[in-house]
């Protein structure tokens, strides 16, 4: 914006509250060749290859049939754009992917998926620009099975940063052949290299949309986790009987009260007990009957202090015994607060054992 700060004007602040009139013969096309030429002029820098490539290759046409503007055209072009500009109260992302990700969350996936589909088939859209947005655990899948021509076309295309990251993760065979291919695209026509990204995204936007993001086994062990332990078990033993490699799975996935001494650093009791109150705590400390729920209830209060273990000592001392359905939905809280703190990113767990036996 230095060029056009530095243009002579008779005032600026009534230069932009009431612009000079714009000679009628200049299309909103012709105007933003102005503007572009105005700034390239000053050495300044702009994110022209951000913008679909038909409007980069319609600007760059516009400026190559224009020859001159008098200097009162141009002040009255600047002025207007300034209007404008500070004319904008909200903005949007601009093109269908921007929308899409600024309402990520608040739409369906699958209404998503279709509506890249539709803008994809549009005909002036640029289908690498799609593809650019899409990560590379989505575009690896494809880059593996295609020719080596297409993989190296779709890697010229990308973001050198993107296309090192898809390299790297290539077998060493393949990542060489992809690479000597680029050295074969020097003559290839922006037609064919717009078909090929054409083909790419309907290839990529067919894959499935899945219903879940949770895999199978981390779904059934979110719901177990919150079962009655007698369920817990019998649902465990039955899939042990049907499928034993998946039922190792989703035991991996559990986490109940008798694993804590496993997947909790001794340093993250303290934040775990502030999230719980202390007669919740009492409780289940004092309700901890089973041999693993024991070694829990002593891993906790073995990583507290030692006032405060003797003060929930004596508290557990003077409830007594505890009834089951008391001591699991006080275990339960504990569990929540746990898996709160995971979720906020305040605990990561410890890597779970495979289960033995």
């Amino acid at each position: 914006m230095t060029a056009i700060a530095k243009l002579p004007s008779h005032g600026t602040a009534s230069a932009v509250a009431a612009p000079r009139p714009v000679p009628s013969g200049l299309s909103g096309r012709m105007k933003a060749a102005i503007i572009v030429r105005l700034m390239l002029s000053d050495g300044g820098e702009l994110p022209l290859k951000s913008l679909p490539e038909h409007l980069q290759a319609a600007l760059t046409e516009q400026i190559g049939t224009m020859r001159s503007v008098d200097r009162a055209t141009l002040r009255a072009v600047v002025e207007e754009f300034i209007a404008m500009i500070e004319s904008v109260g909200l903005s949007f992302p601009g093109g269908i992917d921007g929308a899409i990700r600024m309402l990520d969350g608040h739409i369906s996936t699958s209404a998503a998926s279709r509506l890249r589909r539709l803008a994809s088939a549009s005909v002036k859209a640029d289908p690498w620009d799609r593809i650019a947005t899409m990560e590379t655990e989505k575009l690896l899948p494809v880059l593996e099975v295609e020719s080596v021509e297409v993989g190296a076309v779709m890697l010229s295309k990308l973001a050198v940063s993107k296309s090192a990251e898809l390299l790297g993760k290539l077998p060493g065979d393949r990542a060489r052949r992809i690479a000597y291919a680029i050295n074969q695209t020097g003559n290839i026509d922006p037609e064919t290299v717009r078909q090929i990204g054409l083909s790419l995204v309907a290839q990529l936007e067919q894959q499935a949309v899945r219903a879940f993001e949770a895999e199978p086994h981390e779904r059934i062990g979110a719901i177990l986790n919150f079962s009655p332990a007698a369920t817990r078990e019998n649902v465990l033993d039955g899939l042990r009987e049907t499928d034993d490699g998946f039922a190792t799975q989703v035991r991996r996935a559990i986490f109940t009260f008798a694993d804590i001494p496993a997947r909790i650093e001794g340093r993250d009791i303290a934040k775990v007990i502030r999230g719980v109150d202390q007669a919740t705590l009492v409780t289940a400390l004092a309700g901890s009957e089973a041999e693993k729920d024991k070694v829990a209830a002593d891993f906790i209060l073995s990583n507290m202090s030692q006032r405060m273990a003797a003060s929930l000592r004596d508290e557990m001392s003077e409830k007594g015994k505890v009834a089951e359905k008391d001591a699991e939905a006080a275990m339960t809280a504990i569990i929540s607060a746990i898996r709160d703190l995971q979720s906020e990113g305040e605990l990561v767990f410890k890597a779970a054992e495979a289960e033995a036996g």
